[in-house]
């Protein structure tokens, strides 16, 4: 498996934080109620107006944050903490918590962007900075947002976009876990309900714009959920592993064109399709059937996306958060 090195710390630092505050080109997510909502990007989000679009932001602060606090040590990383001290200042999160309470923010940025706030969260707090908590309020909205909605949701959604449940759910569930357990019993709970009949996996997949495989996805929230019951539940999941089906699950995607932004999404698909087979490994252990290939598609992935990280800024802006994520497990 490809090891993450200082050399390509320093790289995805010094490249993300070129852009966490770039704030055009821009893709919002935003309900115009009338013309005093016309307003740029800057003025919408203090913080996460950057990196193309506001999730991209949000993970972008997470990639960095991580990698500064694993390599403390590098320039980048210290450029990384000056801009979050000039960044993450307790009246930005508060401007950011003000737009979430607009009537017309109620689905903002369901269920992706409020993942990736959870987890940027988690991240945030494991600093020793004056930042380091003023997130606080700014995820329980979040958490209260999954709080209110999962219940509400009657059918998990499968495609693997944005709007995927499971990866939003195994997101959100490694954060429950530290810091609301009644929002962790109720991820899990809606998980079984969801998927624990699930058998035999056809995955037909990628669709052309997908970066997650909702397949691979569902697979590595029931590892969370199931525990030691997860190894049963995949055989019957995917039965046919053994004998290589189904073959898509094993097979790289093609990339045909970098500068679309719906294609590059087959980028990002490879990359979080490494960390899921990576997890999976993991969870199945060592004399599981299913970890030796499991580990050997983490890394033919892997090798096909690493090297278009950059190079398009449809890319560029938010591929090496998913490459972190498959480096890291």
């Amino acid at each position: 498996m490809h090891p993450l090195t200082p050399q390509l710390a320093a790289r995805f630092m010094a490249l993300t934080s070129s852009h966490l505050t770039r704030e055009y080109p821009h893709k919002l997510d935003h309900v115009i109620d009338g013309p005093a909502d016309v307003l740029p990007p800057a003025a919408l989000h203090p913080i996460f107006h950057g990196s193309f679009d506001w999730h991209s932001c949000v993970h972008g602060w997470w990639q960095v944050l991580r990698l500064a606090r694993l390599y403390p040590d590098l320039p980048e990383a210290a450029a990384v903490r000056d801009l979050a001290g000039q960044m993450l200042t307790a009246e930005n999160f508060a401007a950011e918590c003000a737009y979430l309470d607009r009537p017309s923010s109620r689905g903002f940025e369901r269920p992706y962007g409020w993942a990736w706030a959870l987890a940027l969260h988690a991240e945030m707090v494991q600093h020793d900075a004056p930042w380091a908590r003023h997130a606080d309020a700014f995820a329980h909205a979040f958490a209260g947002r999954f709080a209110a909605f999962l219940p509400l949701q009657s059918y998990p959604i499968r495609t693997g976009t944005h709007f995927n449940s499971a990866f939003a759910m195994t997101l959100a569930l490694d954060w429950a876990e530290a810091h609301d357990g009644t929002l962790a019993h109720l991820i899990a709970g809606r998980a079984r309900d969801w998927y624990g009949q699930d058998r035999a996996a056809q995955a037909w997949e990628p669709g052309g714009d997908e970066f997650l495989s909702g397949t691979l996805c569902e697979a590595l929230l029931m590892s969370r959920v199931l525990g030691t019951d997860f190894a049963g539940w995949f055989d019957a999941f995917l039965p046919d592993l053994a004998l290589g089906a189904p073959a898509t699950l094993f097979t790289p995607a093609t990339v045909s064109d970098r500068s679309d932004g719906k294609i590059a999404h087959l980028d990002g698909l490879n990359l979080s399709r490494a960390w899921c087979w990576r997890s999976l490994a993991a969870a199945l252990g060592e004399g599981h059937p299913a970890s030796a290939p499991a580990q050997a598609t983490a890394h033919a992935h892997l090798t096909a996306a690493l090297p278009h990280i950059a190079g398009d800024y449809m890319g560029e802006h938010w591929l090496a958060s998913f490459a972190l994520l498959a480096l890291i497990g």
